[in-house]
């Protein structure tokens, strides 16, 4: 427990119907009883706890605001100490007032996150869990919010600790050989050893291989619509957005600069750029929207390439499509309700391992098709989110894929009769990245940072 307590502002910056300031810490209960009134001329500590109760916020004899006051004490609270909150109109004015209040009375200003930091360091989450808080506040999609709910509640910290309960015996029989060299057991020890860190091997590469996907639910998978001009990319963003976004003409050209949209399709989270139609040109406007389309392309982590199904490939076709490789991309052969030449079978025979989607991004139709093929490019064979837990974000993805390494070389050592002593500090590797995912482990340095991200009043 700290021994200071803090205050701050707990809602959203604006004029809302109501704002909440939270004051958390040993002294949380003795500022609130200096500033609140209860309208029923009782102590606040008379109400039974989590309950709210109604009165106001004075500054000595001069009302601030009519509110309502509640008081959970530790350990049951949002950051296991005493904490009050007092919910009062949402305006600037009064929360401010109402926080100024908090720090005459002893209150210190919370930093960036520093609430939830109290809830790890007081062990009611663990770093997953923290970490899974600000991903709730920022989820883009239900699906992403499902999923960071998941983590809050320790799904993937239980999965995470099984593992690590593996390794610890794997560390156990490791000392007890090398304790007791003269027990005649090595073919039978290895055998075993090397059986128990492939099963945990399996279970940290099975994690570390939805880091991709998790990252793409907490930041929108970057995408850029690419192709030459009046091949319908704007019709196509349109028909994605459910509206009419960008400006539409049968002239080519009408896109001179970059539209970029956010979006959620089928439960994935787009961060969707409509990029000018990529061609050869003297037009100077042009030439810079054409541009920004290339860089745009360089650092897209997909690229959906719209191909006029009405006519041949062209060379500027080809370009578009010999700048694409090398990176994730789909075919949408688009004009489908206009009729289709044989580009189609041109493009199945001169990019076997590309998809081909026929679409017409006027009418909708072959739309679903693309959703379904988007399903299993960011989930994989199964198509959907399931039940499947996606590791958050970069951080936890690197140390298990650290982790996993550290598996394979002790996996490799027990194959070849190696000594124990080798085989034990991989384990008591893969063991140290597994605790820095969760916070047993963290240094002081990469605690601070993660909570540094946080909002005040989080």
């Amino acid at each position: 427990m700290s021994t200071s307590t803090i205050s701050a502002i707990t809602t959203a910056v604006g004029p809302a119907a109501v704002g909440i300031v939270r004051v958390s810490g040993p002294e949380a209960l003795r500022i609130a009883r200096e500033i609140f009134v209860p309208a029923a001329k009782k102590s606040l500590a008379d109400f039974p706890p989590r309950t709210l109760a109604f009165g106001h916020v004075r500054d000595g004899a001069v009302d601030v605001d009519e509110v309502l006051t509640v008081y959970m004490p530790a350990p049951h609270s949002y950051t296991a100490e005493d904490v009050v909150e007092i919910q009062c109109h949402g305006g600037a004015v009064s929360l401010q007032k109402i926080l100024a209040l908090t720090y005459q009375h002893g209150a210190e200003p919370a930093a960036p996150g520093e609430f939830t930091k109290r809830a790890f360091l007081n062990g009611r989450l663990d770093l997953v869990q923290a970490e899974a808080v600000m991903d709730i506040i920022n989820a883009r999609s239900e699906v992403a919010l499902k999923n960071s709910l998941r983590l809050q509640e320790g799904y993937l910290s239980r999965e995470l600790e099984k593992i690590r309960q593996e390794l610890l015996a794997v560390i156990v029989n490791l000392e007890a050989v090398i304790d007791y060299p003269e027990e005649d057991i090595e073919d039978v020890t290895y055998a075993r050893l090397e059986q128990s860190i492939n099963r945990a091997r399996a279970q940290v590469e099975t994690l570390a291989s939805r880091g991709e996907t998790g990252q793409i639910l907490r930041e929108g998978l970057r995408t850029v619509i690419v192709g030459r001009p009046n091949v319908g990319k704007s019709s196509l963003l349109n028909q994605l957005l459910k509206e009419d976004r960008a400006l539409v003409s049968q002239y080519a050209g009408t896109t001179r600069d970059v539209i970029e949209e956010q979006l959620v399709v089928d439960g994935i989270p787009l961060v969707l750029a409509d990029t000018a139609g990529i061609h050869k040109t003297e037009d100077f406007v042009e030439q810079l929207g054409i541009k920004r389309s290339r860089e745009l392309l360089a650092k897209a982590e997909l690229a959906i390439v719209v191909i006029d199904g009405t006519e041949a490939l062209t060379a500027a076709d080809e370009e578009i499509l010999t700048a694409v490789q090398g990176k994730p991309y789909v075919l949408i052969v688009n004009k489908a309700d206009l009729g289709q030449s044989d580009v189609i079978k041109v493009l199945r025979q001169k990019y076997p391992a590309a998809t081909v989607l026929p679409l017409s991004a006027k009418t909708g139709a072959g739309l679903d098709a693309f959703q379904t093929w988007l399903q299993k490019f960011v989930y994989g064979a199964q198509g959907h989110g399931g039940e499947a837990l996606y590791v958050a974000n970069a951080r936890q993805e690197n140390l298990l894929r650290q982790a996993a390494a550290s598996l394979a070389s002790a996996a490799d050592g027990a194959a070849q009769r190696l000594p124990y002593d080798c085989l034990s500090i991989d384990v008591h590797a893969a063991l140290e990245n597994l605790g820095e995912i969760t916070g047993q482990a963290a240094t002081d340095e990469i605690i601070n940072q993660i909570f540094a991200r946080f909002c005040v009043g989080k």
